[in-house]
């Protein structure tokens, strides 16, 4: 499974390499997103939903299901991530900072250019996530917890003792 995730994660580089996203750009992105913080999602099903340019601060997506929903250079810091099912989902230049992932299954998610600065991820599984090497040691700093649905414990899922 390891390698699996270092294959995904070399051909997203890859594509990365031939379309880079300048800095500037990544800024323009983040100004240019629309508001809507606050929002209550929770218990919602927002299967393969996209987000694209979005203010989500503060938003409530506890126990939404979300497989395969894409958020895309958008702002979740201090949302509610308690309990989704994020599944397959995509989230890339998102700015999670200060989110709750508490109970959150986040199995095969690609979680690329993303914060995960302060975030709660107890009990969170990440199996076969991909997550940036430097944002995954600072989740393997605070991984602690089983998942209620898979069982999984947060650190073996991140392979954070590996």
């Amino acid at each position: 499974m390891k390698y699996w995730r270092v294959l995904v994660a070399f051909v997203l580089a890859v594509v990365m390499l031939f379309s880079p996203l300048s800095a500037e750009a990544a800024n323009r992105r983040a100004a240019g997103t629309k508001a809507v913080a606050n929002k209550d999602f929770s218990g919602k099903n927002l299967i393969a939903a996209e987000f694209s340019k979005l203010n989500l601060e503060n938003s409530n997506f506890s126990n939404a299901d979300l497989r395969g929903v894409v958020f895309s250079g958008s702002l979740l810091a201090g949302a509610n991530l308690h309990g989704v099912d994020f599944s397959n989902g995509i989230a890339y230049l998102v700015d999670f900072k200060g989110a709750d992932f508490t109970d959150a299954v986040l199995t095969e998610a690609m979680m690329l250019y993303s914060n995960f600065d302060d975030v709660d991820i107890t009990g969170a599984d990440f199996t076969n996530a991909v997550v940036d090497g430097v944002q995954l040691k600072k989740l393997c700093s605070r991984a602690s917890g089983v998942n209620s649905k898979t069982g999984v414990s947060t650190r073996e899922s991140l392979e954070c003792d590996l």
